[in-house]
């Protein structure tokens, strides 16, 4: 992997990530671009103490511009997009209507491919690894600002999920502070260890490993539906050996990584059988906060680094909706039992 780090117009940063290490690239941001402004607000909610990141510039952004409009594609001729290059493999640049700004963190867009009409699961193995190395790269960088308490690495697939760009791309989120649902997973963990005296992360993969919702397994990872999921078709991805965050997996897990993960994507896509849409998905890396994790009474090589995917698409045509219960009192309803969604991701496997 080579790694080039640039500038656009406005000022923010462009990386390429590249597979040859003799790639250069040289290409300039010619397009007149005001400075992106810190309009990013970070307010606190009294009553749960969660927050709500407030930024009114993001009403401006580009939403569902026509294929040869898309601000993702590589430049070609006169059309200058967010890539000044004529081509690439993975890039990840600042976004230009970012939720989080200044001292309110940061947020990165992430390229997958130059392939407009690709997905992730089109990617290959090759290609996929690429990926991975930039998310771990970035999640580094990234935890060396003042800023910044968590990295969240995701991708959103799928108008039904609100994507208002259709080039295969996802999201970097640094937070300022620890999110409200990484927030609840530490609180867990360190009331399982005072109960038991064990890893809560370790006993529930080592429940689930044995049960019959493991949809798939290799050498190094496991995916499974999980006991309370909480979306129709919900799959948790786990390296076998914990780890805290992308920086602690080792070669071998990073090498059968693709693998296992493009297996999953595309047994995604053929749930709802032939002839169905690609499925939407939330595709989200939970990794453990680099902030001070003393409040919680935990360490952070207690928690275990992990992918969460799920489709908001109950059945064929059919999407679930976040109604009174979800949305007013966070209690989930789900229309598909964990056990069900498990056999069909078995029954979609790869010939």
């Amino acid at each position: 992997m080579k790694k080039t780090s640039t500038r656009l117009a406005d000022g923010r940063e462009l990386i390429h990530y590249d597979l040859r290490d003799d790639t250069v690239r040289t290409a300039v941001d010619p397009r007149p671009l005001d400075p992106v402004g810190a309009g990013s607000e970070i307010r606190e909610d009294p009553l749960l103490g969660d927050f709500v990141a407030v930024a009114s510039h993001r009403q401006a952004r580009t939403y569902h511009p026509p294929a040869d409009e898309c601000p993702l594609c590589p430049s070609t001729g006169e059309r200058h997009t967010e890539i000044p290059d004529s081509s690439y493999d993975v890039v990840v640049f600042e976004n230009r209507f970012p939720s989080l700004a200044g001292d309110s963190g940061r947020c990165e867009v992430v390229c997958f491919t130059s392939d407009h009409d690709a997905s992730f699961a089109d990617l290959t193995a090759e290609q996929a690894r690429l990926v991975l190395d930039a998310w771990t790269d970035r999640t580094a960088e990234l935890s060396h600002l003042d800023s910044v308490a968590q990295v969240f690495c995701f991708e959103n697939r799928g108008a039904e999920i609100g994507v208002t760009l259709g080039h295969p791309h996802g999201q970097i989120y640094a937070y300022p502070d620890v999110t409200p649902r990484t927030a609840l997973m530490l609180r867990s963990l360190a009331a399982h260890r005072d109960r038991t005296g064990r890893n809560l992360f370790d006993d529930v993969l080592a429940r689930e490993s044995a049960g019959e919702r493991v949809v798939l397994e290799g050498e190094h990872w496991i995916a499974y539906v999980p006991y309370a999921a909480h979306w129709p078709y919900e799959v948790h991805l786990h390296p076998k050996r914990r780890v805290p965050d992308l920086l602690g997996l080792d070669e071998a897990a990073r090498t059968e990584f693709p693998q296992v993960y493009l297996e999953l994507l595309r047994r995604f896509d053929r749930i709802f059988g032939p002839g169905e849409p690609p499925t939407p998905y939330i595709a989200a890396w939970h990794q453990a906060p680099f902030a001070d994790l003393a409040e919680f009474g935990v360490r952070r090589d207690d928690f275990a680094l992990h992918l969460e995917l799920f489709t908001i698409r109950r059945t064929s045509g059919k999407l679930k909706f976040l109604a009174g219960s979800e949305s007013g009192m966070s209690v989930f309803i789900n229309d598909v039992p964990p056990e069900t969604a498990a056999e069909r991701l078995r029954e979609v496997a790869s010939k």
